[in-house]
């Protein structure tokens, strides 16, 4: 508790910029992983990309077991067996039509379903491949859009620290999707797009504050560029955490408390890219963004001239960072 409201009080001045080092080893453990289970296992594409059939109906007594036999007797090899609330979701690779109704009917023989209250719903191959395409033209039009919005309000270097931050997030985000065989359906797109603008505002919060502190920097300035770039994280550290927390509380309870106990697939899709995408959204802002930033900007002779006066002159944490610059 008093490590709370001491970091509430804004009494707690957290060191995120000069763990840069670990940050960035942690990332980059993290995108290798993600980058490894999109290469090996690849997405886990939903009907609606891929094209195939979906089956739904009611059967209260059967089992996971049961339902995928059914379909196997059919001659049906390739089928993912869900619950949607009270009903079955079966979805298959496209089927002939005269497949199509052999397992209709073995449905209804059963498990004692009437023909009418099984629904089907074929996707064909070449209407999910136009789906696949828009949804990349959306994800596309939408980086293009972030990226020259960055272009214009900041400089270039503060735009090219939140964009690698959104890349960071997304494919972190597809690799969660990769490693766990969640089906990526149009929700699930939805729901990336989300998280980019989630992160997108993160970054600008942190960034507008950076631009505002650092900008009184001068030759006479008493801190470096990173202690105030660090300072000036600390200083949005807690709207950050109240954002994320109060945005992150309801998507978890509609992803493990929803999900299992509605087992409302679509809900589910959306809502995993959405918690996974907001929790690594607030860790590159904080930990990926800035501490990139200043990596960029302690390039510049202007900051590194102020980093070696006060180190020259026994500036105290500039002394050590000057020190450790080398």
């Amino acid at each position: 508790m008093g490590l709370g409201r001491r970091l509430y009080r804004g009494e707690i001045d957290v060191d995120f910029v000069g763990k840069q080092k670990l940050w960035y080893s942690l990332s980059g453990l993290l995108l290798a992983i993600s980058i490894l289970g999109i290469v090996v296992n690849g997405l886990n594409l939903g009907v609606e990309f891929r094209g195939g059939s979906v089956f739904s109906f009611k059967a209260p007594a059967a089992d996971v077991a049961e339902v995928r036999a059914t379909f196997l007797d059919e001659g049906v090899h390739q089928a993912i067996v869900q619950t949607a609330g009270d009903r079955w979701r079966v979805t298959t690779e496209t089927l002939p039509e005269a497949t199509v109704t052999k397992v209709q009917n073995a449905v209804v023989a059963d498990y004692k379903v009437p023909a009418s209250q099984v629904d089907i719903q074929s996707i064909g191959a070449s209407w999910g491949g136009e789906v696949s395409n828009q949804a990349l033209i959306g994800l596309g039009v939408f980086m293009l859009a972030i990226i020259l919005y960055l272009s214009m309000a900041f400089e270039p270097k503060m735009a090219l620290a939140a964009i690698v931050a959104l890349f960071h997030d997304l494919v972190i985000t597809a690799g969660v999707y990769a490693w766990s065989g969640f089906e990526v359906t149009p929700a699930t797109v939805l729901g990336f797009l989300t998280i980019l603008g989630y992160s997108l505002y993160d970054a600008v919060v942190v960034f507008d504050m950076i631009k505002e502190v650092t900008a009184k920097l001068g030759t006479t300035a008493k801190k470096t560029y990173t202690q105030a770039a660090n300072d000036a994280l600390n200083h949005t550290l807690i709207r950050s955490l109240n954002t994320s927390l109060v945005a992150i509380l309801p998507v978890a309870a509609i992803l493990f408390i929803g999900t299992t106990l509605l087992g409302a697939g679509t809900l589910k899709d959306l809502a995993l890219a959405l918690f996974v995408g907001m929790v690594v959204g607030t860790y590159s802002s904080l930990c990926v963004a800035t501490p990139l930033l200043v990596t960029l900007k302690e390039r510049e002779p202007k900051y590194q001239a102020i980093a070696r006066r006060l180190a020259a002159t026994g500036g105290g944490k500039a002394k050590k960072t000057a020190a450790a610059k080398g």
